[in-house]
């Protein structure tokens, strides 16, 4: 089936249909879907895709991924605590009025097609709920499975190709198809979001406030110069910061995504701070904002399925909030690019799959560019029930890096021209 995932020139503005007026009660339980909604993926990415505009969206645009995975049907309360659930987030490269200002010529340059250059897979377990997000390295040389296009034509399979030209080929579903073969999980949930989408939605939230330690950030390319200490980013300096890749580290794509990370984790923070959740207001405007800037998979047009995927997060502790870098080696064709650590994924992907919480044991970061903050995080993380038993822990080998939101990160800038 085709749709608006799988066109990469439609622009990400929603449609809408007329709804009848909700209930006090269902109104009440649409705005904390769409609160909770965000810590499933706590990045300007992840975020931005599976909180939908409940009241206003019925589904026109949304399309089918070519391997549906079951889904529960949508119902109010929570998704049910036997089931667990998948959700791809991808990120395009794709440009508007706004980035087109900001970005000038790498926005007008179109000649090589729209690029998926972040790629999530956000794994939650069955009661008792854990949230693992996946990210895979842009230059990821993966095997495709053959693809429906949403023209109706069959796109080839090939036995490695950079995950970040998928979209070009066949759109989000195909993307899901080969992440889902890659990890052995079911994707029932998928959407993306745009560069305009990530500045909306950022200035949605008020901003994020951002770690810088080592030289500080200066990246004349991404356009940002951060000097040492904290910072707030939102708008075009959030987007600045999540794309720069020479400013930290040793300037490579893994070093950019620990980067990523660190404002992952620091926003999902602030998501689930009174901050915001007491704040109908900003709750109303990150609704409104992300109605216009996200597109979905059809599975997740629903305004009860949202709800239920939102309130199945409201428990999960910090500690079992936790993002990690797809393992990855060298490219033996390519030294530019990397290809997938399978020895090393293999107890990520058994670990998800038994629903099991993780623990890791590599560092924060990759090539030099996170460090753990000094002093400890002042916010203290949900309170578990005293009488639930604490569940065994898989750990994770050192080849697979990542941080939990209970930690707290710096980025190591340097000064790139």
């Amino acid at each position: 089936m085709s749709g608006a995932l799988d066109d990469a020139n439609r622009a990400t503005v929603a449609r809408h249909a007329d709804l009848p007026t909700p209930t006090a009660m269902s109104t009440f339980l649409r705005l904390l879907g769409v609160a909770l909604g965000v810590l499933i993926v706590s990045s300007v990415a992840v975020a931005s895709f599976i909180v939908i505009d409940v009241l206003n969206r019925v589904g026109d645009g949304a399309v089918a991924l070519e391997d549906d995975a079951e889904v529960a049907p949508p119902s109010l309360g929570a998704y049910p605590s036997d089931k667990a659930f998948n959700v791809l987030i991808v990120g395009t490269d794709e440009c508007g009025a706004v980035s087109t200002k900001l970005l000038g010529e790498r926005c007008e340059k179109s000649d090589e097609g729209s690029r998926n250059d972040v790629n999530l897979l956000v794994h939650v377990s069955a009661a008792p709920r854990n949230v693992t997000v996946v990210s895979f390295p842009r230059d990821l040389g993966v095997e495709v499975p053959e693809c429906a296009r949403a023209d109706g034509s069959t796109a080839s399979a090939m036995e490695k190709a950079p995950i970040n030209s998928l979209f070009d080929h066949a759109g989000v579903s195909c993307i899901a198809k080969t992440v889902s073969d890659l990890s052995g999980l079911p994707i029932e949930f998928a959407a993306k979001i745009s560069f305009d989408g990530v500045i909306a939605i950022t200035d949605a939230i008020g901003g994020v406030e951002v770690c810088v330690a080592g030289d500080g950030i200066h990246d004349t390319l991404a356009g940002i110069d951060l000097p040492v200490g904290t910072h707030t980013v939102s708008g075009a300096s959030a987007l600045a910061f999540i794309r720069t890749r020479h400013g930290v580290g040793d300037e490579s794509d893994l070093a950019r995504i620990s980067n990523q990370q660190q404002y992952m984790s620091r926003l999902a923070r602030k998501v689930l701070s009174a901050e915001t959740l007491t704040d109908p207001g900003k709750v109303l405007r990150l609704m409104n904002t992300v109605a216009d800037n996200i597109v979905p998979s059809e599975s997740l047009s629903n305004a009860l399925t949202l709800s239920q995927l939102a309130l199945a997060l409201k428990d999960v502790e910090f500690s079992d909030f936790v993002f990690v870098q797809y393992p990855n080696v060298e490219d033996p064709d390519d030294s530019d690019k990397v290809v997938p650590d399978y020895d090393a994924a293999a107890p990520l992907w058994a670990a998800l799959t038994a629903g099991k919480p993780i623990a890791l044991s590599g560092d924060v970061a990759t090539h030099r560019s996170v460090e753990l903050a000094t002093p400890p995080p002042s916010s203290a993380p949900p309170t578990a029930d005293p009488t639930d038993a604490p569940q065994a822990r898989a750990t994770l080998p050192p080849e697979i890096s990542g941080q939990s939101v209970e930690q707290e990160t710096c980025s190591v800038g340097n000064q790139a021209e």
